[in-house]
């Protein structure tokens, strides 16, 4: 995650503390647990929100308000936004009241997952009594969370002034790059008598630690320590970690990390898991096996995401044997089947072409997901065609093209780009031909088709006049890129189809 959405981020969690008392909702969910873990799961083994919901109350159960706002939070803080708004838009569909923090809630998920457009159309549409400190301070984040200045700068103006606002802003500024306006608003809330909270230091921190100026970040931490000891949390820490890890600094860095495991709170999973990727990032293996083991002791409960985050270490210190020990361990107790997990170990086989216990597990593994398990098929497709064997990369095409005929697949970000590089650099016209008559077969895919056809034709200095027409025929509307690539291959005037 890039440093501004990963401080986009963390002031979304700071936000939803902020309007916990209003909102009556945050704590971790308790007796709706298995209804949560089974939402939980839908972001590895697919699924519906509605149909799980709908089962969970034809099936004699109660669906009360609060618990499934607990829910939705929970989702929230594993990073499942859409989840989260589905299950706010079932309970509206249920007629079920919201206050105005669970409004703002919901203005926040509908930014995330449809865009700040549908989340302003979403506030202007809410009634008078619905338009309250919540859910204008919520606009302000969607725009200052989005990097849109000018409209943030403009609310911002009629809002009043508080702590989280100019955090808003100091997210806004490290979005744009406007580093330099970061101290000026810490300047400005130190003349206001507008308190910092840990997070205002953090975001301080960053704005001095992108411009690599070591001095100013230890200069920021060094004064949140004499003003208020108490506000150097586990978060701030992290962040002093993070700068002298990218700054070759790994003495301090380790320093800087026993400081946060000092500080933290031992119930913190985010924060065993924060320690667990850092230690990772300075290849300490030993620091992360400890960590490991303090987190199971920690809890009674090992998450899917705890062992995902361990998996994902394991793999990037190329521990696979430990990496094999901890996967068999989740497989034999696991609740919920999560894909997520396994396609880490199916990556990391694939990374040092053990290709034959990848594919052991991808069967193993296809038996036990509730849905067709395409996302593992992805990374066989793409491994395949980086070693040049494209039979078996059209074998496993073909076989994710012929269950997304019931099934809706749309290719991760990473498969689609490795297929961008493999035709972008060599010019692959027939292995280009047979992907495309595959890919052409999914609706979701069809333009993706034509865009890597197009840029194997352009690499390899082939023409085809009749492309234009079957884009039209197809109904594939052409950008500004695809109408490039179509000049550069048909050497004609696109405009006149």
């Amino acid at each position: 995650m890039s440093a501004s959405r990963l401080v986009a981020t963390k002031l979304s969690q700071l936000r939803a503390l902020c309007t916990v008392a209003a909102a009556e909702v945050i704590s971790e969910p308790r007796k709706p647990m298995r209804l949560y873990q089974k939402l939980a799961a839908l972001g590895g083994t697919g699924g519906s929100v509605s149909s799980t919901l709908n089962e969970h109350v034809m099936e004699g159960n109660e669906a009360k308000k609060n618990d499934l706002l607990r829910i939705a939070h929970g989702l929230m803080r594993i990073r499942r936004p859409d989840h989260a708004l589905q299950v706010i838009e079932w309970m509206e569909n249920r007629k079920m009241s919201l206050s105005s923090a669970n409004i703002a809630f919901c203005l926040e998920l509908i930014s995330k997952v449809k865009g700040v457009a549908e989340a302003e159309n979403y506030f202007q549409n809410l009634p008078a009594s619905a338009k309250t400190k919540f859910t204008y301070s919520t606009l302000l984040y969607c725009y200052c969370s989005n990097g849109m200045e000018e409209k943030a700068l403009s609310l911002f103006k009629e809002m009043e002034e508080s702590t989280l606002h100019y955090n808003d802003l100091m997210v806004l500024y490290l979005i744009v790059g406007k580093l330099e306006k970061i101290p000026g608003l810490v300047e400005e809330m130190k003349q206001k008598n507008i308190s910092l909270n840990a997070f205002s230091y953090k975001l301080w921190m960053q704005s001095y630690a992108r411009q690599n100026d070591t001095e100013g970040v230890e200069r920021v931490y060094h004064e949140t320590l004499e003003n208020d000891a108490a506000l150097c949390d586990w978060t701030v820490c992290s962040n002093l970690a993070a700068h002298y890890i990218k700054a070759g600094l790994d003495e301090k860095a380790e320093s800087a990390l026993k400081k946060l495991e000092s500080v933290m709170d031992s119930t913190n999973r985010e924060a065993f898991h924060y320690l667990m990727t850092m230690y990772t990032n300075l290849s300490n293996a030993t620091e992360v096996h400890r960590l490991w083991d303090s987190l199971k002791a920690a809890f009674k409960i090992t998450t899917n995401t705890s062992y995902q985050v361990m998996l994902t270490c394991l793999r990037r210190l190329k521990d696979l044997g430990g990496m094999k020990r901890v996967f068999e361990e989740w497989d034999s107790k696991c609740t919920g089947y999560d894909g997520r997990l396994v396609r880490t170990v199916i990556y990391a086989y694939l990374e040092h072409d053990r290709l034959e216990e990848a594919e052991d597990l991808f069967k193993e593994a296809s038996k036990k997901v509730s849905k067709p398990f395409l996302r593992g098929m992805e990374l066989f497709i793409i491994y395949f065609l980086k070693k040049g064997q494209v039979d078996r990369c059209v074998e496993f095409l073909e076989a994710a093209v012929s269950i997304s005929k019931n099934e809706k697949w749309t290719p991760h970000f990473s498969t689609i780009s490795g297929f961008r590089t493999h035709f972008e650099g060599n010019g692959d016209v027939e292995t280009a031909q047979k992907l495309f008559s595959l890919l052409k077969e999914v609706d979701s895919l069809k333009a993706t088709a034509y865009h890597l056809l197009l840029k194997a034709y352009a690499a390899a200095g082939k023409t085809d006049p009749e492309l234009p027409r079957m884009l039209e025929e197809d109904g594939i509307k052409i950008n500004s890129e695809l109408e490039e690539l179509l000049q550069e291959v048909c050497h004609c005037n696109v405009s006149s189809y």
